[in-house]
């Protein structure tokens, strides 16, 4: 059935590009340079994370990796993004990261693959459109949302464990009315912190062993998402739904030595999650909440075990200008109990924390944002299988927007 899934995707990806160009044949646009067809911007974000730190032991591989002991001035992400509409029915986006760490080497900054992949207009205005490469998963609004957009420095625990990275291999189908096209780029344009256009309907296949990361097996994961972005008077809201189901394969150098796993290491891997977004104007809020199952480490036994998780978040946030700046106070708690796959022996998590920060745009080039973290953290694997951490730190970050 996946496999059946994919090819109609190509199939329709490939028909819709012949009729582009037929139609290119009888009417021909005006000739441009190849590099007049797309654009170049990016963004750099640099932190620190030791200002009132409580506990050094206190980590989120998922999140920072400069977080804790010998942690020190890092720079999170460094993306140059490569963009643009090549034809009336082709558009591409390419954003590579040269901030990467690699797990197990003390060398920073390597030059790593996020985004390589080309939209093919289903019709001349790209209502529908299939997308095919990496991309992110159309799962939940957070992963959604840029790095560059979000309020927090780090994605929620419970959403984010779905997908390291928040990508995949696949090809995904969207549809969305031209004017919720427009609805969803004004929502980042005018600073409201939007997700981005990934549809009113979105669905797909994907390889299912995260960005970057081979396929083990012969069975795609499906995904489906629906969200719509409401007009009510001032306020927009938008509520969405989504769910994705797989076979998760535990990879050979994700494991310590002495783990048991199934024999052939896969695992179930299926979620629901419910989205709502009331968009800061001037006052915001932000929720998202999934459950599902996962292949999660259980101390106890010393075993990968397919268990159930859940999880979710709860965001405050209120939008203030002073004539061209601007400011953003917010407030996340978010909790998580289950696995993280993609990390070593699928660790069990337990998440409690709190933040409290804000975010400081003097220019649109420049942000600044300052926000305090309390957290209790169980993070346990074979090798660390009682591990739980208590503590709070002030975190800082500088982003240069271009």
């Amino acid at each position: 059935m996946n496999k059946l899934l994919i090819g109609l995707l190509f199939l329709v990806a490939g028909r819709a590009f012949g009729q582009a160009s037929d139609t290119t044949v009888q009417a021909p646009p005006p000739d441009k340079k190849w590099f007049e067809t797309f654009a170049i911007r990016g963004y750099v974000q640099a932190r620190y994370n030791r200002l009132l730190e409580t506990n050094p032991d206190l980590a989120c591989e998922q999140c920072d990796r400069s977080w804790g002991r010998n942690g020190g001035v890092s720079l999170r992400r460094v993306r140059i993004i490569f963009f643009g509409q090549l034809s009336e029915r082709v558009y591409f986006y390419i954003q590579p990261d040269f901030a990467s760490t690699v797990s197990g080497s003390t060398s920073l900054q390597f030059g790593q693959l996020r985004d390589a992949y080309f939209d093919v207009g289903l019709d001349k205005a790209n209502q529908f459109r299939i997308r095919i490469g990496q991309s992110k998963i159309p799962f939940g609004f957070e992963n959604m949302q840029s790095s560059q957009n979000r309020l927090p420095l780090d994605r929620n625990d419970a959403i984010n464990s779905a997908f390291s990275n928040e990508r995949d291999l696949g090809a995904f189908f969207y549809w969305a009315p031209t004017a919720v096209r427009q609805r969803f780029a004004k929502l980042v344009k005018e600073g409201l912190k939007g997700s981005g256009d990934y549809g009113v309907l979105g669905f797909g296949v994907f390889n299912g062993q995260t960005a970057n990361r081979p396929e083990l097996n012969n069975q795609q994961h499906l995904v489906a998402r629906l969200t719509y972005p409401l007009v009510l008077g001032r306020h927009i809201i938008e509520p969405g739904i989504q769910a994705y189901s797989g076979d998760y394969v535990v990879a050979t150098d994700q494991l310590s030595t002495g783990v048991k796993t199934t024999p052939d290491r896969s695992y179930l891997d299926q979620r629901v999650a419910a989205t709502f977004v009331l968009y800061p104007q001037p006052f915001g809020v932000q929720a998202e909440y999934n459950i599902g199952r996962g292949p999660e480490f259980n101390p106890s036994t010393g075993t990968i075990e397919n268990q159930s998780l859940h999880g979710g978040y709860l965001l405050l946030n209120y939008r203030m200008r002073l004539q061209k700046q601007q400011f953003y106070p917010f407030l996340r708690a978010h909790y998580y109990e289950g696995g993280k796959k993609h990390e070593r022996d699928a660790r069990s998590y337990s998440v409690r924390e709190a933040e409290l920060g804000v975010e400081w745009q003097p220019v649109s080039n420049f942000e600044l944002v300052t926000m305090y973290t309390l957290s209790s953290r169980r993070f346990e694997d074979f090798q660390r299988p009682d591990n739980r951490q208590r503590g709070g730190l002030l975190r800082l970050q500088a982003q240069l927007n271009f």
